[in-house]
């Protein structure tokens, strides 16, 4: 099976390193993929596609003769690039444009929980800052302020100074065509699970926790996220069977009774709140960086997931394995993030990083210049590692990550201490990552 992953990221590094160590993939191809992906599958399997452009995407496609090609990103699927594949007769992993709604409009998602019946919080969407301004007082602080459209992952603001929502609100409805949603904070933690489906049957992955905050403790501006672990050993044991049932089935189903059915991944973004589990967000892709330890983890192999997706036989598929080791990744980020971040700094280390025992290295943002590899983006590297259990697996994914320079880099340094002390104690207090995060 030959495989073209389309994204340049470090979500799409992980696809491409799980998809290289399945013995069904006989061919690996990536557009445009970066630095590391080329150090995988060979610079000239890289080409410099538009992603967004959904007929380059399929021509590419065609010419590579792939059998399956799968989108990383949520822009290529609003943009259509899965329509376009499957319109040339190659199976494609990632909804169309109309499910991709799900992520591509917030107001949209909120429609299709209420009538399948999936918890959510209460909301508003609004057109102008004065239903903004009443949705605010209504709901109280802490606000909760989400662009209705797509944002990177940094849409959202939730903070307890009115002004600072009301400035985010009016930013939001500035754009063409603009809306933004008001919501009901939701209390406790946050936990992510991806769905595979084929557009009826449903396959979940391991849950896992991102940290969306820039710095410690959870402080700080909000980001695409700045890493994140697997698995959690706070989560009830019920979460993943409570979470198909209530959420994922349901969701499913509604979206192909409105005739758009959805064949990928179905991200839920969950909170786990003191009246249950409640959905913060639908995403229409895998996680970034949740995906860089989900799949740290998984021993199914992943072509034949995602094929058997593709064309509508996961009822087929046996249950997935999975590997006991935990798994912790820490996003390196470039200065300024998630401001205006420096590009064009050296990258040094990255090998060494690379060659760590039970490490290894995604590159997310970075390009090469004259030979030198340079940060070229917000979020920089994704740094993994694995170990007999989360306190083992931020030793070493720590250890890795001292080995790699880059001037004015910043990244967390309590990614998944609490629920590592957890993982050592048996006690299930959970993390102290609020929902909305």
């Amino acid at each position: 099976m030959k495989v073209l992953v389309v994204g340049p990221g470090a979500r799409e590094h992980a696809l491409v390193r799980s998809l290289a160590t399945d013995p069904g993939v006989t061919g690996l191809f990536a557009a445009p993929g970066n630095p590391g992906i080329a150090g995988l599958v060979g610079e000239h399997n890289c080409f410099a596609v538009d992603a967004l452009d959904p007929q380059a995407v399929a021509a590419l496609a065609t010419d590579l003769g792939a059998d399956l090609v799968v989108v990383g990103p949520e822009a290529p699927l609003v943009a259509g690039v899965s329509d376009a594949v499957r319109a040339v007769g190659i199976p494609c992993f990632g909804p169309s444009a109309v499910a991709a709604r799900l992520e591509g409009s917030k107001a949209f998602a909120k429609d299709v929980m209420a009538a399948a019946g999936v918890p959510t919080g209460s909301s508003f969407t609004c057109t102008t800052v004065a239903e903004a301004q009443q949705a605010l007082t209504e709901f109280g602080a802490p606000y909760v302020v989400k662009d209705d459209g797509l944002a990177a992952g940094k849409g959202v603001v939730v903070t307890d100074d009115i002004d600072t929502a009301l400035t985010h609100a009016a930013a939001c409805l500035d754009r063409e065509d603009g809306r933004v949603v008001i919501e009901e904070f939701l209390d406790g933690p946050e936990v992510s699970l991806f769905c595979i489906t084929d557009g009826s049957t449903v396959v979940p992955l391991a849950p896992a926790q991102d940290f969306k905050r820039a710095l410690d403790g959870d402080l700080g501006p909000n980001t695409g996220g700045m890493g994140a672990y697997s698995p959690l050993p706070w989560a009830p044991a019920d979460l993943v069977d409570d979470v198909l049932e209530n959420v994922a089935r349901p969701t499913i189903a509604e979206m192909s009774r409105r005739g758009a059915p959805f064949i990928g991944v179905l991200y839920c973004g969950l909170a786990l709140t003191s009246r249950g589990v409640k959905v913060i967000e639908f995403n229409a892709r895998f996680g970034d960086p949740e995906t860089q330890v989900v799949l740290a983890r998984l021993a199914t192999p992943l072509g034949m997931l995602l094929r058997a997706a593709a064309t509508g036989g996961l009822a087929n598929v046996p249950e997935l394995e999975w590997r006991d080791d935990a798994a912790v990744t820490v996003v390196l980020a470039a200065e300024n993030y998630p401001g205006t971040p420096v590009r064009g700094d050296v990258i040094t280390g990255v090998d060494d990083a690379d060659g760590w025992p039970d490490a290894w290295v995604l590159h997310a943002g970075t390009a090469l210049e004259q030979g030198e590899l340079v940060a070229a983006g917000g979020r920089v590297l994704s740094v993994v590692g694995t170990g007999a259990d989360l306190t083992a697996a931020r030793t070493t994914v720590y250890a890795a990550l001292e080995r790699i320079g880059l001037r004015g880099g910043q990244f967390r340094t309590d990614i998944a201490e609490t629920a590592a002390a957890a993982d050592l104690t048996g006690h299930l207090a959970h993390p102290t990552v609020p929902a909305e995060s």
